[in-house]
């Protein structure tokens, strides 16, 4: 394997575990999300660094050059990715539907809404309390 590839591919893994940490770190991306890609940036980097892990597995899948080893490495921990994240969104619209007939069987149970700008009696007794000289705020 070409040293130049080897570089490339350690420096494209260390900045995807560095970019990861950071978006922990601002809190942008949950750390149960973050364990998997820190784990896919693990693997990466591992086998960006050691390059007989890479040659044995391109060997073992049928891969004729260790470079695309790595990409097909890296499209299989997308692939998980992409279903982990199909489960959550299938799961939180469970979730949403059922929220919603909640919301609506309290709102049925509340009564019917009060139309928008119908105002209740507490704010009527405020206006009435108010000089005719001056504007309430």
């Amino acid at each position: 394997m070409d040293v130049r590839i080897q570089i490339v591919g350690v420096i494209g893994a260390a900045v995807l575990l560095l970019v990861i940490l950071e978006l922990v770190r601002r809190r942008r991306l949950l750390e149960r999300y973050a364990l998997l890609w820190l784990l896919a940036g693990v693997v990466l980097l591992g086998l960006a660094v050691w390059r007989g892990a890479l040659e044995v597995l391109a060997e073992l899948v049928g891969i004729a050059s260790p470079p695309n080893a790595l990409f097909f490495v890296a499209f299989g921990f997308v692939l998980v990715l992409l279903l982990h994240f199909s489960v959550a969104v299938s799961r939180l619209t469970d979730q949403s539907k059922v929220l919603a007939q909640r919301l609506a069987l309290l709102e049925e149970r509340a009564g019917p809404p009060r139309p928008a700008g119908q105002a209740g009696g507490d704010e009527i007794e405020a206006r009435e309390s108010v000089p005719s000289g001056s504007a309430p705020r």
